[in-house]
């Protein structure tokens, strides 16, 4: 994760020679500055630093070749560059809602952003998991998420600057719904439609990893953090990665289960209602289309998520997930009410 620390600091210790020398090459540290900080504990894909400069704290990070995941699992390292740009182009469609790039080393592959102080931002994903599902930030999510695609979409020649279609395809399409389908042989030809269509459906900028391990909440809202999946494509896409948290975190502390679910319509809604570049019904059909489809991938992806360890627990969610995906459904409120009964089977 990028730009804010979750855990207490930790002394202080030279930093990457990589690092080092992209924040001399961007003017960011001086060239006799010694340079100290700490590794940062979170990223599966990307080696990430807070970096204690003469001039200020950073967070520096540099992509992985091969993602810390059990499968084999790789990704080309110039998503970085792609990354850059997301934020930026974030940072001018809703001031605050990423953080701030400082620079960016093409050839090192090191981003340099500011530093989000953990003191002042609180993750996400530690909120949910205490069933902490409070309304006011599902909505605010879901509102700068919306206006971050609406501000996209009205800029189509934005679309050259992200032509990262491999690259959302590597870490995003094959390790998500292809990997699923061979797992799942019978689903095989409705989980390839989905990469079909995600694929081929080019509307805003997409995020294309919009979960609670990566918004951290601040005075002002939500930050959105490591975009590595920047993406000219599918914004129902990023829509849908995020709403699938909420379904699966009512597994990961089952007596929030009411809030996440209303944290789920909340900010669906707030989304919906910021939808002004196609018609908001035609982008939650897509988005509904998606959801079975990445809660199986959390199970049986090549990320499956890392609390759902009881076998009960991920039978429901491929009992679930297998139903809508041979009977999509139209509405969000549909994939929830159907989540919403399963859990109530025993």
């Amino acid at each position: 994760m990028a730009g804010v620390s979750t855990r207490a600091a930790i002394d202080a210790v030279a930093v990457p020679a990589e690092f080092a020398q992209a924040l001399r090459e961007l003017g960011l540290a001086g060239t006799g500055e010694r340079l100290v900080g700490a590794p940062l504990a979170g990223g599966v894909s990307s080696d990430i630093w807070r970096i204690d400069t003469a001039r200020g704290t950073v967070c520096a990070k540099r992509a992985l070749a091969k993602l810390r995941v059990a499968a084999d699992w790789r990704a080309p390292i110039d998503r970085n560059r792609y990354e850059a740009r997301w934020l930026e182009v974030a940072h001018e469609a809703s001031p605050g809602a990423a953080p701030r790039v400082l620079g960016q080393h093409e050839r090192l592959g090191v981003l340099v952003m500011t530093w989000l102080a953990p003191g002042e931002h609180r993750l996400w994903k530690e909120l949910l998991r205490r069933g902490d599902a409070e309304p006011a930030i599902a909505r605010a999510v879901g509102a700068t998420l919306g206006r971050i695609h609406a501000y996209s979409a009205a800029r189509p020649a934005l679309a050259a600057r992200f032509d990262s279609d491999a690259i959302f395809f590597d870490i995003r399409l094959e390790p998500y719904l292809l990997a699923t389908a061979r797992r799942h042989p019978e689903l095989a030809p409705a989980l390839e439609q989905l990469v079909a269509t995600t694929a081929a459906t080019k509307r805003a900028l997409v995020h294309g990893d919009v979960s609670p391990k990566n918004i951290v909440i601040g005075a002002s809202g939500p930050v959105f953090l490591d975009a590595e999946c920047a993406w000219w494509g599918e914004p129902a896409f990023d829509l849908a990665f995020c709403l699938n948290h909420l379904l699966l975190k009512c597994l990961w502390t089952p007596a929030a289960t009411a809030g996440f679910l209303a944290a789920f319509a909340v900010l669906a809604g707030a989304y919906l209602d910021a939808v002004d570049w196609e018609p908001r019904e035609a982008i939650e059909r897509r988005a509904a289309a998606l959801l079975p489809g990445l809660l199986l991938a959390r199970v049986d992806g090549k990320s499956p998520v890392e609390y759902l360890d009881d076998d009960a627990d991920r039978e429901r969610v491929r009992r679930v997930a297998a139903v809508l995906l041979r009977r999509p459904v139209a509405r969000l409120s549909d994939v929830a009410d159907a989540w919403r009964e399963a859990l109530a089977t025993p």
